[in-house]
Parts: structure tokens; sequence; C-alpha cells
């Protein structure tokens, strides 16, 4: 076990003490003063590095830990979403004619809308190029139902 900063301290101090005390003028102590003045120092150091080490350590103690069970907190979430193959802008787009329906997405890609390829197929890239049209044009509201879309559409073709 290997001694604490304040054993090492009064180890120090008291060295010192002694070494100080041997280099004395000869005539203020004798030899034998000198001797036995050391002896003591020495005593005193090594009691106090012995009290120091059987002294008891502090111990913390490890901090407690407790687990609380809580209730579980659950979260109403949809069982099912609407495909957007199924939404009301998907089945009006796909009565129209292959022809149709390629030129709305031409006249999508014409205006920045749509940059997928120009097939005629519903599909992500169209159903988010048809959002965004109709919410610039303040027709967001029209792609609520089947008929309401078809006027959008026609906008785009015609």
């Amino acid at each position: 076990m290997l001694p604490n900063v304040k054993t090492i301290a009064v180890s120090a101090v008291a060295a010192t003490a002694i070494l100080a005390g041997s280099l004395a003028p000869a005539q203020a102590f004798g030899d034998r003063e000198r001797a036995f003045l050391q002896g003591v120092a020495t005593a005193v150091i090594v009691d106090k590095l012995i009290t120091e080490t059987r002294r008891p350590r502090v111990q913390v103690p490890p901090p407690v830990v407790t687990f609380v069970p809580q209730e579980p907190v659950y979260t109403h979430r949809p069982t099912h979403q609407t495909s957007l193959y199924q939404t009301p802008a998907a089945r009006a787009f796909n009565s129209y004619s292959r022809a149709e329906r390629v030129a709305i997405q031409r006249r999508l890609a014409h205006m920045g809308y749509y940059r997928s390829g120009i097939d005629g197929s519903f599909g992500p890239g169209t159903y988010n190029a048809v959002i965004a049209y109709a919410r610039d044009a303040g027709q967001a509201d029209r792609l609520g139902s089947t008929n309401t879309a078809f006027g959008v559409y026609d906008g785009l073709i015609y």
C-alpha cells in the first residue's frame, strides 16, 4: 500500500529538520546531542508512517440503483395507410387514355414539377408532381375527390 500525500509531506519536513539539525554549528550541540535528536526525529517519522498506513480508508459506498417499473405508454397508430395508387388523384389519372396521361406528365415536366421518366404510369413521381402543382395553383383541395381531380388534370391537358 502506498503512503498518501500527507504522509509524504510529513516525511519530507522531518527529513529536512534532521538534515538541518545535522548541519547546525558544532559549538551548539555535541555529537551525542545531535545523534539523540536525530534518533528522536527518526522515531517520530517512523511512527507517523505506521499510523498512516494502519488507518482505515474511508470507502465510498457504490450508488444505489433502483428500478422503478413504469406503465408502458401506448400511442394510437393507424393500422393501415392509404396507398397512393388508391387516392382520388390516382383513380382520376388512370381513367385517362395513355396519350392523355403522357401529355399530363409532359406538361408537369415542362413546368418543373415532374422529374421522372414520361411513361404515362401513375407512381410516386407523378403523385408528388400533381400534389405540388395543385398546391401552387391553389387547387390542392380539388384532389380530395375523383370528380374534382378531373378538373386539375383537364387544366394540364387543354
